[in-house]
């Protein structure tokens, strides 16, 4: 297990805020091509301020510490902060994931923006950070060597 450092170990172990919103305002569901893995994220949303995400993960570790740290990430900020977030922000919170694990990043990346999204679509806002974005693109946002860039 010496692929990950003790932070991805903590978050795999130990993931924060499993599951599923009931009534959530927003969902996203993103599956990646490159390895197989599904991730859902659901927010609750009470002006314009994310006040709680959950997320359900089918993958491996770095997925699962991905989908966990980046729910952590949107709890408390603004629609717009969460937008800010990316995989590069998930990737340095969680302090690094080797180089073939970069796309499970991308997979929470692309999840928060589908859940955000979704809630946009039903309350009848528009987000700038959301501009171009397709939640149902396969382009999972890297190149075909895993690097993420």
């Amino acid at each position: 297990m010496a692929m990950y450092n003790d932070k991805v170990m903590e978050y795999f172990l130990h993931p924060r805020n499993v599951g599923e919103i009931e009534d959530a305002d927003g969902t996203g569901k993103y599956g990646s091509p490159v390895c197989g893995d599904m991730m859902s994220i659901s927010i609750k949303v009470d002006d314009d301020r994310i006040t709680d995400a959950k997320f359900k993960t089918f993958g491996c570790g770095s997925a699962i510490a991905s989908s966990s740290v980046a729910t952590e990430m949107m709890i408390g900020k603004t629609i717009d902060e969460a937008l800010a977030i990316t995989n590069k922000t998930i990737v340095d919170e969680l302090g690094g994931l080797p180089a073939v694990k970069i796309h499970c990043s991308v997979l929470a990346d692309h999840a928060i923006k589908s859940a955000i999204y979704d809630y946009a679509q039903k309350a009848g806002k528009h987000y700038a950070g959301l501009e171009g974005f397709d939640p149902n693109s396969d382009d999972d946002g890297h190149d075909d060597d895993g690097h993420g860039e």
